[in-house]
C-alpha cells in the first residue's frame, strides 16, 4: 500500500491546517479499515493499531477458531491455530498481522480519499470550535470578493460572509480592501462552518467602546445599551459606579480622540453619549437630549411616555423624519409620544371641558375626577365603576351614569370626527368657543351649574401637573 503517500497527506494538511494529532491518526486508522474491506469483503474483522514510536500502522486481521472451517475469511481451523498459539481452544479469537501491500492500488486509493474527508471533516470541525465562541468579537479580514451584495471576507483560517443586510449604507469595499466587522453568528452546516458577520448591529459600537476606552474593559464604567440608525446617528448610555468617574468624559476622551476613533471606524456616523440614570423618566429625559423636557408622563402598563416639551425644542426632541426620539425609545425600551407644551396644554383644556359638558358634572366634580387622572369624558367612558367610586362625591349610581354618558360621549365624538364638517352651519363654531373657555369660564355644558374652578386645578395654563407626572 502506497503509505508514504497517505503519510504526505496527512502532514501537509495537519501542517497547514492545524487539526489534532489524534483526529488525524484516528482517520488514518477509519482509512485503513476500509481499503482492507474493499478487499477482502465487508465481514472480515479487523484491528489498526498505530504505533507512536515508529510511526508505522499495523493491520490485525481476527479468525475464530472452529472444529469446522466453513468461512475461510472469518474462520480458522484448530490445527492452524494452534501453530500461532499452542493454548487456543475452540472459540478462541485470533489475530495475524496482515500485509498492507496485498490491498492492491485501488485500496489504497480508496483509503486516500477516505483521509482526505475525514480531514476535510476535522478542518471544519477545528475551524466551528474556534469561532463558536468568539460570537461578539470583532475581528479583521480582506475582502475577498463580492457575491450578489454580500462581502465574502478571507479570515486567514477561512471565509466569512458580511450579508448586505448587515452592511452600512453608502459604504463600498473593493476586493483586497481591509475590513473589520463583528461576528454575528456561527452556524454548523452541511457544506462547513458558516460565520455571518455584521457592522449594523449596535453590539459593534458597544465592542468598538470597550476597544478604545480602557475604563470599560476595566469595568470602571459601564455600556447600559445601544441603538443605532447604520451611517447615521446612534446612541449609547453608559454609567459609572465610581462617582468620580464622568462615564461620558471617559468615553469621549480627550478632546474627542476615543470617540472620533470610533467615529471614523464607522465611517462619520454621528454618536450621542447618553448618562444612564435609574429613574427611567430622567434617562429618557437624556436620551432625548439636547431637548429640554418640561414633562414626562408615565403609563408604566404600556410601557409608554408622553413627553411634552417647550413649543421651541420640539422639533429638536424629534429630530430629522423623528430620528431622535425613535433612537431614544430603542435605546430606552419605552414607546415615546413627544408632544408640545401648547398641543399638550391644549388636549388638557379639550379634555376638561368634555368632562365639563357630561349630565351633572359641575366643576368640583370635574376638578375631582381630574384629580384622580380622568382628564376626559372618553376615560370616563372606559373606567371601572369600582375606579370611579374613589372620587370624592361619587356613588355607584353616579358613577353608572358618568360611564354611560362617557361612552356616550365618546361615541359622538368618533361619528363627528368620521363625518365631514360642514362649515356653512355657524353652529359648528360653538365646540371651538367652548374649547376657547377656560374650566372657570362660561357653561361648559348645559347642565353645568356656574361655579368658579379654583385657579390651581385649571388645566390650563395655571393648573400644575400632579406630581406624579413632573420630571
Amino acid at each position: 500500500m502506497l503509505m508514504s503517500e497517505i503519510k504526505r497527506v496527512v502532514e501537509q494538511v495537519s501542517r497547514d491546517k492545524g487539526i489534532d494529532r489524534q483526529v488525524l491518526i484516528k482517520a488514518l486508522e477509519e482509512a485503513l479499515k476500509s481499503a482492507a474491506r474493499k478487499k477482502y469483503g465487508p465481514r472480515i474483522e479487523i484491528e489498526v493499531k498505530y504505533s507512536e514510536e515508529s510511526g508505522d500502522l499495523e493491520v490485525f486481521q481476527f479468525k475464530e477458531v472452529a472444529e469446522v472451517v466453513e468461512d475461510p475469511m472469518l474462520q480458522i481451523s484448530l490445527e492452524e491455530g494452534r501453530l500461532l498459539d499452542e493454548e487456543c481452544e475452540i472459540g478462541d479469537s485470533l489475530g495475524t498481522q496482515m500485509d498492507t501491500t496485498t490491498f492492491g492500488r485501488i485500496a489504497a486509493q480508496s483509503a486516500k480519499q477516505v483521509i482526505i474527508q475525514k480531514l476535510k471533516d476535522a478542518e471544519k470541525e477545528a475551524v466551528y470550535a474556534g469561532f463558536i465562541g468568539r460570537k461578539g468579537e470583532i475581528i479583521n479580514g480582506i475582502v475577498q470578493r463580492i457575491d450578489r451584495g454580500d462581502i465574502i471576507v478571507n479570515l486567514g483560517q477561512t471565509e466569512a460572509v458580511l450579508p448586505l443586510r448587515e452592511q452600512v449604507p453608502k459604504e463600498s469595499y473593493r476586493r483586497g480592501d481591509r475590513i473589520r466587522a463583528m461576528i454575528l453568528e456561527v452556524m454548523q452546516e452541511s457544506r462547513g462552518p458558516q460565520i455571518v458577520l455584521s457592522r449594523t448591529h449596535p453590539n459593534f459600537l458597544m465592542t468598538l467602546f470597550r476597544t478604545e476606552v480602557p475604563e470599560i474593559s476595566e469595568g470602571i464604567v459601564s455600556i447600559k445599551g445601544a441603538a443605532r440608525e447604520p451611517g447615521v446617528r446612534a446612541k449609547i448610555a453608559v454609567a459609572s459606579d465610581n462617582s468620580d468617574i464622568d462615564p461620558v468624559g471617559a468615553c469621549v476622551g480627550m478632546k474627542g480622540s476615543r470617540v472620533q476613533s470610533v467615529v471614523q471606524e464607522l465611517k462619520g456616523e454621528k454618536i450621542d453619549i447618553i448618562p444612564w440614570h435609574v429613574d427611567q423618566a430622567k434617562f429618557v429625559c437624556n436620551a432625548l437630549a439636547p431637548a429640554e423636557i418640561s414633562r414626562v408622563i408615565i403609563d408604566e402598563d404600556n410601557q409608554s411616555m408622553e413627553v411634552i416639551v417647550p413649543d421651541e425644542f420640539l422639533s429638536i426632541a424629534i429630530g430629522k423624519k423623528g430620528q431622535n426620539v425613535r433612537l431614544a425609545s430603542k435605546l430606552t425600551g419605552w414607546h415615546l409620544d413627544v408632544k408640545s407644551e401648547s398641543s399638550y396644554n391644549q388636549a388638557m383644556q379639550s379634555g376638561y371641558n368634555s368632562l365639563m359638558a357630561l349630565p351633572g358634572v359641575g366643576i368640583s366634580l370635574a376638578d375631582a375626577l381630574y384629580e384622580k387622572g380622568f382628564y376626559s369624558a372618553e376615560e370616563i367612558g372606559k373606567a371601572a365603576v369600582e375606579d370611579l367610586l374613589q372620587v370624592r362625591g361619587v356613588d355607584e349610581e353616579t358613577a353608572r351614569s358618568l360611564i354611560a354618558a362617557g361612552q356616550a360621549a365618546a361615541e359622538q365624538a368618533a361619528q363627528a370626527e368620521a363625518a365631514p364638517a360642514d362649515t356653512s352651519d355657524p353652529a359648528a363654531d360653538a365646540p371651538a368657543a367652548a374649547d376657547s373657555a377656560g374650566p372657570g369660564g362660561a357653561d361648559a355644558g348645559p347642565d353645568a351649574p356656574r361655579e368658579e374652578a379654583p385657579e390651581a386645578l385649571a388645566p390650563d395654563p395655571g393648573r400644575p401637573a400632579a406630581p406624579e407626572e413632573q420630571v
